[in-house]
């Protein structure tokens, strides 16, 4: 999240247009909003799919996790062995 906002500022650097007119000495910069606009977008998907991404890892982390310690979908332990054998 910190890069995203540190990009910002790029971002709206890179929607400045800056031309220069060498017959009479001006230079002027216009600000496209809609590069902006289309730029910002562009991050927050990127954003949203990364997040996705580590929900998505993080889940099935979880899920072998689960697996390996004995839970079963519902969260429920597996009985063991031992336990078995001391129920009778």
């Amino acid at each position: 999240m910190r890069i995203a906002i540190a990009a910002i500022p790029l971002l709206l650097l890179g929607a400045c247009q800056v031309s220069k007119d060498d017959n009479n000495g001006t230079t002027s910069v216009t600000y496209n909003s809609d590069v902006a606009e289309n730029a910002a977008a562009d991050v927050g998907n990127t954003a949203s799919n990364i997040a996705a991404d580590i929900g998505n890892d993080v889940k099935a982390t979880g899920d072998k996790i689960d697996n390996k310690v004995g839970h079963d979908k519902d969260g429920n332990s597996a009985s063991s062995s031992s336990e078995n054998k001391a129920a009778k």
